[in-house]
């Protein structure tokens, strides 16, 4: 009996660490499809579109102390020149997305 409990351990364990990596790996693909362009692979904004429309660094001192909250609220809303991704991303999609920004920022 007490090898089921810590096989039912390892196993709860085993999940609770692969949803977050299985989230960053959704954010990645959602970020390379709507936000690269303009954000660029490494979230620092240097891409023509990006140098064009002004768009700050995610790696700026704004963004990094920025909450996670404000985060999914100016990528739902937009923000400046950017489009809002309401209707477009589902809240899950856009929470996956913040932590992805979360990984660029380290």
């Amino acid at each position: 009996m007490k090898q089921l409990g810590r096989i039912a351990v390892f196993t709860l364990l085993a999940v609770s660490l692969a949803i977050p990596a299985m989230g960053q790996q959704n954010g990645e693909a959602a970020y390379k499809a709507k936000c690269a362009m303009c954000h660029g692979a490494d979230g620092l904004g240097a891409t023509p579109a990006g140098k064009a429309m002004k768009v700050r660094s995610l790696k700026s001192d704004e963004d990094v102390k920025a909450t996670d909250a404000e985060l999914f609220k100016d990528t739902k809303e937009g923000v400046g020149k950017m489009q809002g991704y309401a209707g477009k991303l589902t809240d899950d999609q856009i929470h996956d997305v913040v932590a992805y920004i979360r990984t660029l920022q380290k």
